[in-house]
């Protein structure tokens, strides 16, 4: 009967960390910035199993504590050692096979999301330079041909982003995107290593100098984004951020139209690194009013 209400309150047991696992997994979801890209909701779906699955080892760690300390308490003046067990093939067994399985399938399905941001497999490019010139970008784009993929060169450096649309042979500042259509970034790095990071598409690539590589991605949420530089490429690197936009077709095709190549805006890395500190303070703030001359006025006097 005791076994039997032990095996009983261990599949209860069981149960319930289930439950709260499968509960956690899914508020996971919100704990992540908004889903800009259709790659990243593969990575949310593998961060909620991640969160359900490192949940239900807690708790089943933990519980397995208490159980043992509720159940398995030695009497009072008791210090005679437990009889070990060995030689358990089945434990064994799913203690080695089930953490196996696990690591393999986390790795091929990161693997697979990653593989998605490749042009492997995916329908060959518009040869543009084969197109008729005196079409308008606009109307390059506006192409319903399902080949067509709009190509845009990344270029960084200390400390400016830099975007080149080689269909439209456009230079900006800033990244704009089209709603629902494939983007190839073609990322390069003129002096050292920086890091292309935009939480919303939820990948992170390093861009190595003189050696150029590409991925390909679909942007899916309107909206305005950030994009920083995640390695330390240098004093300031923080601060090297670049407005990112996906707009609509529509708005996408009239942005390319009334665009043209401009002097590239200075972000305030650039900014910091070109002037002193108390002068960027006075042009961001002018009504911040000095303090250390007012600090060594103050001295004199004694």
């Amino acid at each position: 009967m005791t076994q039997l209400l032990e095996k009983i309150a261990l599949f209860i047991c069981v149960a319930v960390a289930i439950i709260i696992s499968y509960w956690l997994g899914q508020q996971a979801y919100h704990w992540m910035p908004i889903a800009a890209t259709a790659e990243a909701k593969h990575v949310d779906n593998l961060f909620s199993f991640l969160v359900s699955l490192g949940t239900f080892v807690f708790l089943g760690v933990v519980g397995m504590i208490l159980f043992s300390i509720i159940t398995c308490r030695a009497a009072e003046n008791d210090y005679t050692e437990g009889h070990p067990s060995r030689g358990n093939a089945r434990l064994e067994f799913f203690w080695t096979a089930i953490p196996t399985f696990l690591v393999l399938w986390i790795g091929w399905q990161s693997l697979t999301i990653y593989q998605e941001l490749d042009l492997e497999g995916l329908n060959k490019i518009i040869d543009l330079k084969a197109s008729n010139r005196s079409e308008t970008p606009a109307t390059l784009v506006a192409q319903t041909n399902p080949n067509f993929i709009e190509e845009i060169e990344v270029i960084a450096k200390q400390w400016e982003w830099t975007f080149h649309y080689s269909q439209a042979n456009i230079t900006t500042s800033e990244l704009h995107l089209p709603q629902n259509q494939p983007v190839r970034l073609i990322l390069e790095a003129e002096d050292v290593i920086h890091g292309f990071y935009v939480p919303e598409f939820r990948f992170k690539q390093d861009i190595i100098p003189n050696h150029p590589l590409d991925f390909t991605f679909t942007p899916q949420k309107q909206g305005k984004y950030k994009l920083h530089d995640s390695q330390f490429s240098g004093t300031y690197f923080a601060l090297m951020e670049a407005d990112v936009y996906i707009d609509s077709p529509e708005g996408y095709r009239q942005w390319l139209n009334s665009t043209e190549n401009k002097e590239i805006k200075a972000n305030l890395a650039a900014t910091e690194y070109t002037h002193p500190s108390q002068q960027l303070i006075q042009s961001h703030w002018p009504t911040v009013k000095p303090v250390i001359p007012e600090i060594k006025s103050a001295k004199a006097h004694f």
